[in-house]
């Protein structure tokens, strides 16, 4: 039985310690953990990074350098709760630096990774028992890149 709760790997191609770098530098009480260091024994040359251990808002990652095999796609993502648009913004903008917004709140950052940066509050208006309220505010969520908390809140309240 796994005592030490689950770790999510991150499969990239030589980018491990730089990627692990990044998304220590946009969230908050990061940590970075051991650094493993491939051997004479291989597959990469002996010691350049094998992966590096970090954490970010209490989540456990490993950043993995596997090689070209395997790439990211949006079958999996990363989705960030943001308490107000000051922090939808800087999410956003950390995570589409080299990379692009998508829609509706997800983007692609310049690995090839998958977020979603969603505000406070969205998944109880377009989940509202209300179906006009619920209507409006996913036609205006379907509309946007980037969040837009305001244009989202006034769509709920029907302004």
């Amino acid at each position: 039985m796994a005592t030490d709760g689950f770790t999510t790997c991150l499969w990239f191609d030589g980018q491990a310690e730089e990627a692990a770098d990044h998304y220590m530098s946009i969230f908050p009480d990061a940590k970075r953990g051991k650094v493993g260091r491939y051997t004479e024994a291989g597959p990469g040359p002996a010691g350049s990074v094998l992966a590096v251990e970090f954490e970010v808002n209490g989540q456990k990652f490993v950043a993995l350098n596997g090689g070209p095999q395997f790439t990211f796609n949006e079958a999996v993502s990363f989705q960030i709760f943001c308490k107000d648009q000051e922090e939808v913004d800087y999410y956003w903008n950390r995570l589409t630096e080299g990379g692009q917004g998508v829609a509706c709140g997800w983007l692609k950052d310049k690995y090839g990774v998958s977020w979603q940066v969603i505000p406070a509050g969205l998944t109880d208006m377009i989940g509202d028992p209300d179906p006009e309220k619920a209507k409006r505010t996913t036609e205006a969520m379907l509309s946007m890149t980037k969040f837009d908390v305001a244009a989202l809140r006034r769509a709920y309240a029907g302004e």
